[in-house]
């Protein structure tokens, strides 16, 4: 009886998983879809659909409306969430919502596997493990967030340097970005992209904001309005500069601060649970000791 129970799951969960990947394995290459729209025709479509298409249809349509059920479906959210954590491609989406549906069903196998297995056992690991990759995608996404705070002073001034030299502001965001390819490639990348999307034909302010969106620092986003305003009103571009480098290496500075001065309240913690019961320990050990073997002697 338990091993047809157990057949039965592996086999449903293996066609479940099938289904979730089908869109993705069934897709078109981007080379196809790209030779797909240039012969394209607006003429009515009269030819017959076969049984093998009709199949895939269906098993497509099956596909997307069960992740669509279990929130696998594409969204724009998700998207913003992969770009800030510096994830981009198709690939790491796909991998992301495949995580969301595999490793909760291998937490509930691997609960229900266990000795002194329980129904409330295997779903605790199933829920523990179904937040596992957002948890993981948050912290991702912030401790990249960090990183453009605190390398955008640094990449301010050699804005800066760049610009004093001749360069373009284009051109300098361009020689800054490949500066900082191994000391901050968060911002390498990020200068990067807005290239790109400046070459693509988009305009230099709107690619501007999109990075302002991609990131969501609030230091990345004054730098862009600051960028735009400077832009817009003639302002000098390395006046402003410099003073808002030194604006953002100021509240870097406050920063560092602050989380100095909070380090003499967190470490009462480890000081209370760690390190006063040992010192008692060590102080208070012999003289109990002593206490307690005068004692015996009365005896």
């Amino acid at each position: 009886m338990n091993l047809l129970f157990y057949s039965a799951l592996t086999l449903t969960f293996f066609l479940v998983l099938a289904l979730l990947l089908a869109p993705v394995m069934l897709n078109p290459s981007p080379a196809a879809r790209r030779i797909l729209e240039m012969v394209q025709s607006t003429r009515p479509d009269q030819r017959k659909i076969g049984p093998k298409e009709l199949l895939r249809d269906a098993i497509l349509s099956i596909a997307k409306s069960l992740r669509s059920q279990l929130g696998f479906a594409d969204d724009e959210a998700l998207k913003v969430r992969l770009l800030a954590a510096g994830v981009k491609g198709q690939n790491g989406a796909n991998a992301y919502r495949t995580s969301r549906f595999f490793l909760p069903a291998l937490g509930i196998i691997v609960g229900s596997v266990i000795p002194h297995r329980s129904v409330l056992l295997a779903l605790t690991l199933g829920a523990t493990c179904y937040l596992i990759p957002d948890m993981w995608l948050r912290m991702k996404v912030k401790k990249r967030r960090e990183k453009i705070r605190n390398g955008l002073p640094d990449a301010l001034d050699l804005l800066v340097i760049c610009v004093e030299a001749g360069l373009g502001l284009d051109q300098a965001m361009l020689r800054v970005g490949h500066e900082l390819t191994i000391s901050h490639p968060e911002i390498n990348q990020e200068f990067a992209q807005i290239n790109l999307e400046q070459l693509a034909g988009i305009a230099r302010l709107a690619a501007w904001k999109n990075a302002a969106k991609r990131t969501e620092v609030p230091e990345f986003s004054l730098f862009v309005t600051m960028l735009t305003q400077a832009d817009r009103f003639g302002t000098p571009i390395i006046r402003a500069l410099s003073r808002f480098a030194d604006e953002l290496r100021m509240k870097r500075r406050q920063r560092s601060e602050e989380l100095a001065a909070k380090t003499k309240i967190k470490i009462l913690f480890p000081l209370i649970l760690f390190i006063f019961p040992c010192i008692f320990i060590v102080l208070l050990a012999p003289a109990f000791l002593h206490i307690v073997r005068s004692l015996n002697s009365f005896k």
